[in-house]
């Protein structure tokens, strides 16, 4: 295992070694989702992404507190609730909901706390409160703004200086504003939206307030870890830096880190721009771990690219994983001696593979060369199955730590390869035969009629039936064990 877990901080624009403010303890806040409408595939992306550091912070050995919130009042859900004429807090329960039950089923491990913003209006009130006795914000007809000019970091996490800002302002524009750059801690009611009581009248918090407070609340006054999508370094990350140490005078964030966005033909998949897939319709065509899959295959700070031909090449890339692993599995200790050939070179890869795959993670979290280690290993599997129906004894154990080593760093920290081959084999038919509308019945007499032709050497019959099988989607492959098949 690597002393060091380097990662970039995008605050500092560099990789560093991570040193938690009190290791053990590590505290990790994530902005997660506004609950107005459907996930999609980016929000899945930062998902998995956290998801996957969550695990391997736990596997270096940190105890942490894994926060990633809620935005359950907004602009986005009101003007949903009154288009759909449903109470707000109905909309944000339902999309809540589902986004917790689609990540769920992705393999994402639940954070330790979820807050919702609702639940923390005191806390955002006291911080507002907070920053009005320290002269960094100012109230005007029931609103309360943050005066940017008041904190002289303003602009350190995107880069920005605050006169080329003020230069090309594109913010909120409002004649309350004393400089077009200042933003809403607390904003006062309109007629028919839902308020919350404070001592600037009916009204409800300003988005970048909720994260400040939570986190404040959850992990105290210095994070360690901040992380979300390239889009929220500015305005809304950079926000938060200002709010929180003006009210705080001490550090927010060590480490930002931010993912990569996901893109369609090379532009933001959004909502606002209708380029987006949603997670649902993915889940409902694709087993969790081919998106999982495609989601870790470049680096999470890079743009991905979404297309239906790369989901594609990664179901067959995860079929191929549990292919391997389901014939590892049935190797039988028939023969004496130790490791021959084949074995000993796949003994020296998983010596490789253990080493590569940490060191890949420790180095900015190299998802991409992780599951690169992974297939390297996966590649002297498949030359030592040949044998392995034949196996020693020494040749069966070294299957069993392959199998188990797998399980234990892809399966557990990537979120990939973790299931039993078998289960996962036989689950995928299944669910592939009935999205397919195949008859399970006719899959298997055609497979039974190949084998008849292939056993009485008719090997014409036997690929012009594979062919048939193919054409219907089932791709068939013979093994030392018989054939094996999964629907593409």
């Amino acid at each position: 295992m690597p002393r060091v877990f380097r990662i970039y901080n995008t605050l500092t624009r560099r990789k560093e070694d991570f040193e938690p403010l009190n290791p053990p303890r590590v505290t990790m806040y994530v902005c997660g989702i506004t609950a107005y409408d459907e996930a999609h595939l980016g929000h899945a992306r930062a998902a998995v992404i956290f998801d996957v550091l969550y695990r391997f912070l736990q596997y270096l050995g940190y105890q942490v507190t894994y926060v990633r919130n809620y935005t359950d009042i907004d602009d986005k859900i009101i003007n949903r609730a009154f288009r759909e004429g449903r109470p707000w807090y109905e909309i944000a329960e339902q999309y809540i909901r589902e986004y917790q039950e689609e990540t769920a089923a992705l393999g994402v491990r639940p954070p330790t706390y979820e807050p919702r913003a609702t639940e923390h209006i005191p806390e955002m009130i006291a911080l507002v409160k907070k920053l009005l006795a320290r002269g960094v914000a100012y109230v005007v007809d029931g609103e309360v703004y943050f005066a940017v000019e008041k904190f002289p970091g303003y602009g350190k996490l995107s880069g920005r200086r605050l006169e080329d800002m003020l230069a090309g302002a594109r913010v909120e524009v409002s004649e309350k504003k004393r400089n077009p750059l200042d933003f809403a801690l607390w904003k006062a009611a309109k007629p028919g939206e839902p308020f919350w009581e404070s001592p600037w009248g009916p009204g409800r918090p300003g988005w970048h307030l909720e994260c400040s407070a939570m986190s404040l609340k959850y992990c105290g006054e210095t994070l360690d870890l901040h992380g979300g999508g390239l889009d929220l370094i500015f305005p809304h990350h950079e926000n938060e830096i200002a709010q929180s140490e003006a009210a705080t005078g001490k550090p927010f964030v060590r480490y930002f880190v931010h993912n990569g966005l996901i893109t369609v033909n090379g532009e933001k998949m959004a909502k606002s721009l209708g380029n987006y897939v949603s997670l649902k319709s993915l889940l409902s065509r694709y087993h969790p771990e081919v998106i999982r899959l495609f989601l870790l295959t470049k680096h999470y700070r890079s743009p991905l690219d979404y297309t239906e031909q790369a989901l594609s090449e990664a179901e067959k890339a995860l079929y191929g994983l549990y292919g391997s692993l389901y014939f590892l599995k049935k190797a039988e200790p028939v023969e004496e001696g130790g490791l021959r050939k084949a074995a000993r070179r796949l003994a020296e890869a998983l010596s490789r593979f253990r080493e590569e795959f940490v060191a890949a993670l420790a180095d900015d979290l190299n998802t991409a060369e992780a599951i690169g280690a992974l297939f390297r290993l996966l590649s002297e599997v498949n030359r030592f199955l040949p044998g392995a129906r034949r196996a020693t004894g020494e040749e069966v154990r070294l299957a069993e730590e392959v199998l188990a080593t797998v399980r234990d760093l892809s399966g557990e920290i990537l979120g990939l390869g973790g299931s039993e081959p078998e289960d996962f084999v036989e689950k995928e038919r299944r669910r592939k035969l009935e999205l397919k509308g195949l008859d399970p019945r006719e899959v298997e007499e055609r497979l039974s009629a190949r084998e008849e032709a292939r056993r009485a050497k008719d090997f014409a019959r036997a690929d012009a039936l594979r062919e048939e099988l193919l054409a219907l989607g089932v791709e068939v492959r013979d093994t030392p064990w018989g054939p094996f098949w999964m629907v593409l």
